[in-house]
């Protein structure tokens, strides 16, 4: 019997997960949106030592504040620089909620050595924690948003212990601006902080999830259009990395709109999903099938031109071998398929290029006579 529901397990599953490489280059940009947004609230820092003193609040608390302001401004201007070379740095998202948490951490600290009610009851620096969890749903990482939850919560829980611990006065532990710290309204804090990192975990989970779905093909399973032009520059750069070639393969079934006039749309889709699996069985590390609408599909192969030939033909006849039945007791029915192959970077520097050369060589092969793999121009 399973421990956990079946929704409750995927739940966590995603968001322990490492995100897949669509995922991460969203994320990568939600790091440098972040970036600027730390930028822009750094700068509004600024305001609240000013508020402090022009309300007669404290030196020291203002001097603190204008400490904090500058060396989070400094800091983030170094963040958003390093946030401009989206994807470069893997570690820059779990370095800044780092650094988000414990500048929090650190200023709570700084007017605790001041005064202790102050450096525990001081809401408006500690709802930063809060503001570092919620940012961390734009790197659409579940496991950063843990962390940082966590994070935030030994911290905090970590300076109520030592205030309690060390201050030996309690009068210390009352303020006439910020209260009285007791030990009931700091748990009540981190009882705030767990539950904003579980509201944020749900966003990022939601957002996952409608990201998968934007991105694959609701009745093959397959990543689509939208998923293969976001991860094609990716795979682009492992290309060019390794020194190799990457061919471009489009697909197209022949004679498949014949089905669904004389079968119906169920049974085109059942074919659809036929020719997938068989597919699918052929595939190797580092192969990307897609598909792009109808009967077509792309298929990335990181290998040259000729090699390309040899395995997309290989499951040419493969599929013709394996005939499709549309329903039970029905007759079989073979499938085969067309396709032109195009190579990276001999045939072009992006994908619209290479797909459009390999579309070329796919007319060719539908005028040849169908069930073909052309790889050369006529």
């Amino acid at each position: 019997m399973p421990i956990l529901p079946s929704g409750l397990r995927d739940f966590w599953q995603r968001l322990l997960t490492q995100p897949d490489a669509l995922m991460l280059e969203l994320g990568a940009g939600g790091e440098l949106l972040v970036a600027r947004i730390r930028a822009v609230l750094s700068m509004l820092l600024l305001l609240l030592p000013l508020i402090n003193l022009l309300s007669g609040g404290k030196y020291s608390e203002t001097m603190i504040g204008l400490t904090g302001a500058i060396l989070a401004i400094v800091m983030s201007q170094i963040w958003l620089a390093l946030a401009r070379q989206q994807g470069r740095f893997r570690w820059l998202p779990y370095a800044t909620a780092t650094y988000d948490v414990t500048l929090t951490t650190l200023v709570l600290v700084a007017l605790a050595f001041d005064s202790p009610a102050t450096g525990l009851n001081s809401m408006v620096v500690w709802v930063f924690y809060l503001i570092s969890i919620a940012m961390t749903a734009l790197r659409n990482d579940g496991r950063l948003t843990l962390y940082a939850g966590v994070l935030a919560l030994l911290q905090y829980a970590l300076l109520v212990l030592l205030v309690f611990q060390l201050v030996g006065n309690p009068d210390r532990l009352a303020s006439i601006e910020y209260g009285i710290a007791t030990v009931s309204n700091q748990v009540q804090r981190m009882v705030l902080i767990a539950l904003m990192t579980a509201l944020t975990t749900t966003i990022v989970y939601r957002m996952q999830r409608l990201v998968d779905m934007s991105g694959t093909d609701g009745l093959t399973g397959l990543p689509n259009r939208t998923w293969l032009v976001h991860r094609f520059p990716s795979v682009l750069d492992a290309a060019r990395e390794s020194g190799g070639s990457l061919s471009v393969c489009l697909i197209d079934l022949d004679y498949f709109k014949r089905i669904n006039d004389e079968l119906g749309h169920l049974a085109g889709d059942r074919a659809l999903r036929h020719v997938v699996d068989v597919l699918q069985q052929q595939l190797e590390e580092g192969d990307w099938l897609t598909r792009l609408g109808g009967e077509e599909f792309a298929l990335l192969l990181p290998m040259p031109l000729g090699r390309a030939w040899e395995r997309l033909e290989s499951m040419r006849r493969t599929v013709a071998s394996q005939p499709f039945q549309p329903e039970t007791g029905a007759d079989l029915m073979r499938l085969t398929f067309s396709a032109g192959i195009a190579v990276w970077p001999q045939e072009g520097a992006d994908l619209s290029a290479l797909l459009r050369r390999a579309d070329i060589r796919l007319r060719q092969a539908k005028q040849e006579g169908r069930n073909r793999v052309l790889a050369r121009d006529p």
